[in-house]
């Protein structure tokens, strides 16, 4: 019997791959013209489940670290940690995120200087988490890709199905926003994608800024994504223009030479969220729901992922 995975985000792509792996029939059904189409085209890549602790429930630390063993099996990824970082007058908020998180270190500006030297004299201080890491999300999505075709199974684009046309088949519906699974809303994320020879990067930097807190998550070629964190919405437009001279500001506060930077793009990307911000695999006439990812795309659909695929080879129910 064939299991039809609905959505080629990093939701559906994992559970496909998982499934395909299984020895499972996979056939992947993607509306869009190609992966560009879903939000994880968009995100930041980083894997970060000690950081991502200081805004959501400490359970995402064990599957978060689970699953940078995951992708390590499939794609790039970068064990450089991650830094946080604020101005001297915002050292407060600093020592709140400290106080939030765990698994870091203090480093003073002359350890910071000598991790990333293009900061060095800019920061005060900073916090390092040296057990988190990074990807590149679209390398990934391709490589997720490449895995399941290798293994047999079908990923098809521009094939929008009804999950209830598919009769007896076995469903995984991962459509994101459009998922059979009630209580959902809307996250925007709003990034820019730029590249800066000038700026020499080896790892996500978040900077806590009062009113532009970003991330920036270094790519090949002096490249970098710059994204802010949340903005509860429905709109499903473009990044505004406030929304862009904003981020541009904050990555100039991190560090001048963005101002000389080439914008290679800017987008906002619509994603799907509980009222916990925690995913959920839920069960379905046919099959399961696999939704809820927030802003943990990358760091959590590898757990997530594998509970999809037990239920759907029968192997346990939900948690």
């Amino acid at each position: 019997m064939t299991i039809h995975v609905l959505g080629a985000g990093v939701a559906g792509l994992t559970t496909a791959l998982r499934l395909v792996e299984a020895g499972s029939d996979v056939v992947v059904h993607e509306r869009g013209a190609d992966l560009g189409a879903s939000a994880s085209w968009l995100a930041g890549g980083m894997l970060a489940p000690f950081c991502e602790a200081s805004v959501a429930d400490r359970s995402v630390i064990v599957p978060g670290v689970e699953g940078i063993g995951f992708w390590k099996g499939v794609t790039d990824v970068r064990m450089n940690g991650t830094l946080v970082i604020a101005s001297g007058r915002d050292a407060a908020d600093l020592n709140q995120f400290a106080a939030r998180t765990q698994a870091h270190r203090w480093l003073d500006a002359e350890k910071l200087s000598a991790l990333e030297p293009d900061l060095g004299g800019r920061f005060p201080r900073a916090l390092f988490f040296d057990g988190e890491a990074h990807l590149d999300p679209r390398r990934a999505l391709n490589d997720l890709c490449r895995r399941i075709e290798a293994a047999g199974g079908r990923v098809c684009f521009r094939s929008a199905v009804d999950p209830s046309g598919l009769g007896g088949e076995r469903v995984a519906d991962c459509r994101g926003l459009a998922a059979a699974m009630p209580r959902l809303r809307s996250v925007r994320g709003e990034m820019a994608i730029v590249r800066c020879p000038d700026v020499h990067l080896k790892r996500p930097v978040r900077l806590l800024h009062p009113r532009w807190p970003i991330y920036v998550v270094p790519r090949d070629d002096h490249v970098f994504m710059i994204g802010a964190t949340m903005v509860e919405s429905e709109a499903a437009g473009g990044i505004t223009l406030r929304s862009a001279v904003e981020l541009l500001t904050a990555a100039f506060a991190l560090h001048p030479a963005f101002a000389e930077a080439e914008v290679l793009e800017v987008g906002s990307g619509r994603r799907p969220a509980l009222p916990d911000n925690l995913p959920r695999v839920d069960r379905t006439e046919n099959g399961v729901a696999f939704s809820g990812l927030y802003r943990h795309g990358f760091l959590l659909s590898p757990a997530f992922s594998k509970i999809a695929a037990d239920i759907l080879v029968g192997a346990k129910e939900p948690a």
